[in-house]
């Protein structure tokens, strides 16, 4: 699809993100690369960081690859530092790196918990964390006095419950908590911007893969305001609309990108049911003696 963005809106941009070989995390650095950025990838697979580097660079995208495990608080470190040294200056951070897979609670062991808490919200504090020094107004290589942009992947799972999710559902409002207060923060004392993006079911994803998207598409017209999955293309230009200067102004704010799913309940009664209880109401009311006390009929 085409994007209805500018060509060079991200221009002199340096884009850092995990996760970003594949799935959502990959097209987000597709399309900030094709919009300007020069791109950096942090993953801890060597192949797929490899092959995402190299697909980029036959799009004329100026992109690195650098291995690493958000996890580890020296990875982080020593990727966010090789961005800067590579490219000059980091001006974004884009944290996609995730884990997810279905389990009940009471199949769910506690180290499987804390794997994804580690992953998903130590992890995105980590890269934060270790990224501050290059994002903050006035920082080395930075062309102007204005701060950069954090902009955390999220979800909408903890909006309500989900099933057989809990890990990322406490995982993902770890995310969104950190967000808002780092948007509090170092929005006030550094001009950083930081913002979140709450994907929905996005077709054609390693997620989607783990999560029965026959099943998903099979109840979609009944379950989801749009009825289809969302593209990965959908949450990619959502990122380019926060990380550009149409979203300026914008700070501390998760972005929901579903399709309306996340408001969504059962129908438990056909509209036309619907439609003829209303008109039995209305027939009933209609007939009601007029001046006769409700309590008399």
């Amino acid at each position: 699809m085409e994007s209805p963005f500018k060509a060079d809106i991200l221009k002199g941009k340096v884009a850092l993100i995990t996760g970003g070989g594949s799935g959502i995390g990959f097209e987000i650095s597709t399309q900030f690369g094709k919009h300007g950025a020069s791109i950096a990838i942090m993953g801890r697979r060597k192949q797929v960081l490899d092959s995402a580097v190299s697909t980029l660079q036959s799009l004329g995208i100026k992109a690195a690859g650098f291995e690493g495990d958000v996890r580890k608080p020296d990875d982080a470190r020593r990727v966010v530092e090789s961005t800067f040294k590579h490219f000059g200056q980091v001006d974004i951070l884009v944290n996609a790196a995730a884990g997810n897979f279905l389990v009940s609670a009471e199949d769910l062991s506690p180290n499987g918990f804390k794997t994804v808490m580690d992953i998903d919200s130590v992890g995105t504090f980590t890269m934060c964390h270790e990224a501050l020094k290059y994002l903050k107004k006035g920082a080395p290589g930075r062309g102007s006095t204005n701060g950069g942009l954090i902009l955390n992947i999220s979800a909408t799972l903890h909006y309500t419950a989900s099933w057989y999710q809990i890990h990322v559902s406490a995982a993902k409002a770890a995310v969104d908590a950190t967000t808002r207060n780092l948007a509090l923060e170092w929005g006030t004392d550094y001009d950083i911007r930081v913002n979140g993006i709450a994907p929905g079911p996005i077709g054609d994803t390693p997620g989607m893969s783990k999560l029965a998207p026959d099943e998903i598409e099979s109840k979609a017209r009944d379950y989801m305001p749009l009825y289809k999955l969302g593209e990965r293309w959908d949450i990619a230009m959502a990122a380019l609309y926060l990380a550009s200067d149409a979203g300026k102004y914008v700070n501390g704010t998760t972005l929901i990108v579903d399709g309306g799913l996340w408001l969504s309940r059962p129908r438990h009664l056909p509209k036309e049911v619907v439609k003829q209880l209303s008109r039995a109401v209305e027939k009933r009311s209609r007939e009601k003696p007029v001046g006769v006390p409700t309590s008399k009929l």
